[in-house]
């Protein structure tokens, strides 16, 4: 028997699991993955052969799915969302520091990417801890945060990559979430602002906002607070969108990657007081 290990990657983000075989879990894998995803923020696996039936059966042990409006499904499994760089696009998605779905009122438990085509060189994905980050700042600003909440909005998908990879046809109104989350799971504090779609704090002006969120954004995202994955053939990486931003790399501009992604539903978020 394959004896099941789990390697931390980086001070306080991410961990590659091995010995498990993702189109073949069972509970006790399962419970593997599941807390090392809620110790890690992000977990790795490398050498998989995800079917999309297997990718959407993994996904469904987390919850149920979350179809993303605005990313192009795969034709023949509409719960898979394509996201896809071609030669010509001057653009990757996701290439900014986010958190996906945090513009829905109840933001995405977790996400599931796999690596389908990947170019030459390049096309990494960086993910940054926002447990850590909230651990880190002053005692100070914990306290003028823990009192805040912020209104996140998905407008950005109407006025950012144009072309036929992203609809703007699900553009909604924007939603409220606290600036600092306790983790539905584990209870964990975590900071929860992105710069793609968090726009201004409750009772303040977009003026007033943006100095802090502009501070906020380049210290949660500081390299001490992350990890950097280099994507292989049959690479799977699962992400909980509580604990961590991630970003994608656009240093392969030229060549094609195709990654698919499943997201899981997720539930309100309480900030600390709740």
């Amino acid at each position: 028997m394959t004896e099941v290990s789990v390697r931390p990657i980086a001070g306080h983000v991410g961990a590659e699991i091995a010995g498990l075989s993702l189109n073949a879990l069972d509970d006790a894998g399962f419970a593997t993955v599941r807390d090392a995803l809620f110790a890690h923020g992000v977990v790795f696996f490398r050498d998989q052969d995800l079917s999309h039936e297997g990718h959407i059966a993994l996904a469904e042990r987390f919850g149920t799915i979350d179809v993303n409006r605005f990313f192009t499904p795969v034709a023949t499994h509409p719960q898979i969302a394509e996201v896809r760089t071609e030669p010509h696009h001057a653009q990757v998605i996701g290439g900014t520091w986010h958190t996906d779905h945090s513009y829905d009122p109840a933001p995405a438990m977790c996400s599931i990417l796999v690596a389908r085509e990947l170019p030459p060189f390049g096309g990494d994905t960086l993910f940054a801890s926002q447990t850590a980050a909230y651990e880190h700042l002053s005692d100070g600003l914990k306290v003028t945060l823990e009192g805040l909440n912020a209104w996140h909005s998905d407008a950005s998908f109407g006025t950012g990559i144009q072309d036929e990879r992203l609809s703007d046809d699900g553009v909604s109104q924007p939603v409220l979430h606290p600036v600092v989350i306790r983790h539905p799971q584990t209870g964990q504090k975590a900071l929860y602002v992105n710069g793609d779609f968090t726009t201004h704090f409750e009772g303040w002006s977009r003026a007033e906002s943006q100095p802090l969120l502009d501070y906020l954004y380049d210290y949660c995202t500081q390299p001490a607070f992350a990890c950097r994955f280099q994507w292989e053939p049959g690479s799977v990486a699962i992400w909980d969108n509580r604990l961590v931003q991630h970003y994608a790399v656009a240093d392969y501009q030229g060549a094609r990657r195709l990654m698919h992604r499943v997201t899981v539903e997720g539930q309100v978020l309480g900030g600390v007081t709740a």
